[in-house]
Formats: C-alpha cells, structure tokens, sequence
C-alpha cells in the first residue's frame, strides 16, 4: 500500500518543481523598443550587451548600470509580474520604465 502511495506523491512532487522553476525571472526578456535582456542568477547581460553582476531574488532583479553605459549610476529594478511579463524602473524616481516580455525561441 505505501509503495503505491509513493509514485503519485513523487510525480506531483516533480511537477510541482518544474511550475515553480517557471514563474522565475531567470531567462531572455526582451523590451518593446527592441532590446534585450538575460537573467541568470545573479548574472545579467544588460541591454548594451555588457554581463555584470546584481541582486537577484525569485522575483525581482536589481543592478546599477556600470561606468561607460547610458545612465551610469543609475538603479535599475526589474519586477516579475508574471510568467511572461516584467516591468524595469530606471533611476532614483523611477522614472524610466521599461515592459519586458519573455523573448521567443530564435531556433522555432
């Protein structure tokens, strides 16, 4: 009797994994206005193509644009809204907002 309860459990175990892995902001995000994104941990290639290193929660991604880049200094904060959506805040108000979607596969 156990062993026929343990398969059902593990299968939704492991289905439960792959639902949670997905709602993360980890990924290839690309803007309206053609740029692009990829999160990775706490590794990020930033629109300019530059990876840099930032605070990345599930969620959430922050990182401050390096020297060199348009805005240099600035905060940039990426929130997850939902599977395929995010929003970036640019700047100490907040000012520059972005909305990023997940990119389509290139190879499809």
């Amino acid at each position: 009797m156990a062993r026929r309860l343990m398969l059902p459990f593990a299968l939704a175990a492991l289905m439960q994994a792959g639902a949670a892995h997905a709602d993360a902001i980890d990924g290839d995000w690309c803007s309206t206005d053609g740029q692009r994104m990829s999160i990775r941990g706490d590794n990020i290639t930033i629109p300019s193509g530059k990876q840099i290193l930032g605070n990345y929660s599930r969620h959430a991604f922050e990182y401050v644009i390096p020297s060199g880049e348009s805005g240099a200094g600035d905060t940039v904060n990426v929130i997850l809204r939902n599977e395929y959506l995010a929003f970036s805040r640019q700047g100490a108000n907040g000012d520059r907002s972005t909305e990023w979607r997940r990119c389509k596969d290139l190879n499809s």
